[in-house]
């Protein structure tokens, strides 16, 4: 089971983004190899001029209280999946040692100059809390918006095959979606019922439907945690990309699903399907990784950026990203795929204003039901409630002379009348890693605007483990995950 201004929020940003390495083969015919350039790929904004030839269409809430109901609404049902998936699995040791081969690993040696990029816009005007990215499937490429989601180990498109050169055209016409045509790519390859990968891979790591023969295409049915579903086909094929010198790479024999039908359409707003980020063994973030050394990066524009300002998903070494400060690391922690494809943290403690805070340690610790996740899919930053009250206590004591507002139907306690408010009377907050890695966000990143006479503290209490640090705290700084070296590196960065 998987998983989703203006004046407002911000709460949209992924991307589900990003959230075991094998498998992959790039080919580089098009280019040198020796480049020291990464793979980049884009995610456009729906005001883009650019984004009507991309075929997204989406109805966006009428109000931004209507958005943040829907977001919060959204992360709650993700946060009760991630917590179910941490208990049954409380005593995972992080990735099967065999899904790094020794030829992988001297792969990833010999390409880590090597990398590729995906250019990130907000996913505001969307009507999604997730960033949208695209992607080219198939030879010849067709190409597609899909919804970044690191908590997803699938790569999908709505899909048919078997119908003829015109059926991607007409279905996208009458749904206003983009559809691919299997049967126009050379490169696409269905898996039959009967192969090993069907029957013991996928059947592991992903809900199978039955099938009628073993002849058959091995299907799916792939169910997100804000209760949508989406039925379709495994199959391989060709994902390619640009370089950031111009030139292009493709990625081939990529695990994806041709998605024939879609149930609950709320976690799918605007997107032709789903690019799974997670780490498990058949996902695009694998295969990447393996020919660009591991590394996957992404850094969350402002939820206030202008329309075109663009930033990018990066497969390989980032050397292109402006940063603002020197890159801080801490562990990173890989559970078992199998048990939710999230990225974990040693969190080991909250200060505000130079202090730390009394938090129980067990709420840090994963084995005893806590924890804590960084989640591109996961708009806001919710605190089990041990952490919750006195990170709250603490940012709103300097408040206390502001006019207080009632929350209504907004997920905060805490809003005011921001007249007579400043940053600067809100006390730096910071989160302390282990190996000493401290990530101190900007105070818009918690402190947001909910109408233009109303701001809010942007956490929300959390029933149960794990803690999520969402996409809104993340925004304006770069997330560099090493899946080698399992290790998260951070730095502010202006995202472009």
């Amino acid at each position: 089971m998987k998983m989703r201004s203006g004046s407002i929020l911000f709460f949209i940003f992924l991307l589900s983004a990003i959230h075991g390495l094998a498998f992959a083969h790039a080919d580089h015919d098009e280019e040198d190899g020796d480049n020291g350039d990464e793979m980049r790929l884009e995610m456009i904004h729906r005001y883009s001029p650019r984004a009507k030839d991309h075929g997204v269409h989406v109805e966006i809430p009428p109000t931004q209280q209507a958005l943040i109901q829907e977001l919060h609404r959204h992360d709650i049902v993700r946060l009760q999946m991630m917590a179910q998936k941490r208990q049954q699995n409380a005593h995972d040791q992080g990735l099967n040692s065999s899904s790094s081969s020794s030829n992988s690993t001297r792969r990833m040696d010999m390409q880590t100059r090597v990398s590729m990029t995906m250019p990130i816009n907000t996913g505001w005007d969307y009507g999604l809390g997730q960033y949208l990215v695209q992607i080219e499937v198939g030879t010849p490429a067709q190409k597609f918006m899909v919804i970044a989601n690191t908590g997803s180990d699938l790569t999908w498109v709505r899909c048919q095959s078997h119908c003829s050169k015109g059926c991607g055209i007409r279905q996208g016409r009458k749904n206003h979606q983009r559809v691919f045509n299997a049967d126009r790519s050379s490169t696409y390859k269905s898996i039959p019922c009967s192969s090993q990968m069907c029957k013991f891979d996928l059947a592991n790591m992903f809900s199978l439907n039955k099938c009628p023969s073993p002849l058959s295409s091995c299907r799916y049915d792939y169910s997100y945690a804000e209760g949508s579903s989406a039925f379709g086909a495994f199959a391989t094929d060709t994902i390619s990309a640009s370089l950031s010198n111009g030139k292009r790479t493709r990625i081939e024999n990529v695990l994806m699903g041709c998605t024939e039908s879609v149930i609950g359409k709320g976690g799918f707003k605007g997107g032709h399907g789903i690019l799974g980020l997670g780490f498990g063994r058949y996902s695009l973030t694998t295969k990447a990784a393996l020919n660009f050394g591991g590394k996957l990066s992404y850094c969350l524009l402002d939820y206030m950026s202008h329309k075109n300002v663009t930033s990018y998903l990066t497969f390989g070494a980032n050397k292109k990203a402006v940063l603002q400060g020197k890159l801080s690391y801490t562990q990173l922690v890989l559970g078992d795929p199998s048990s939710g494809a999230y990225y974990g943290l040693h969190l080991e403690g909250i200060s505000i204003g130079g202090q730390m805070l009394n938090i129980p340690i067990h709420i840090w610790n994963p084995n005893l039901g806590g924890g804590t996740l960084i989640d591109s899919s996961t708009s806001l930053t919710h605190l089990t409630m041990p952490a919750y009250r006195p990170v709250m206590t603490a940012l709103t004591m300097p408040l206390t002379k502001l006019r207080r507002l009632p929350s209504g139907e907004d997920p905060f306690d805490f809003c005011f009348n921001p007249i007579g408010y400043s940053d600067h009377l809100v006390p730096k907050l910071v989160f302390h890693f282990a190996g000493g890695a401290k990530f101190a966000p900007p105070v818009k990143n918690y402190v947001v605007d909910i109408t233009p006479g109303k701001k809010c503290i942007a956490f929300v209490p959390a029933t149960e483990g794990p803690c999520i640090i969402g996409n809104i705290m993340q925004q304006n700084h770069l997330w560099e995950f090493n899946l080698v070296q399992k290790t998260l590196g951070f730095a502010p960065s202006t995202c472009t």
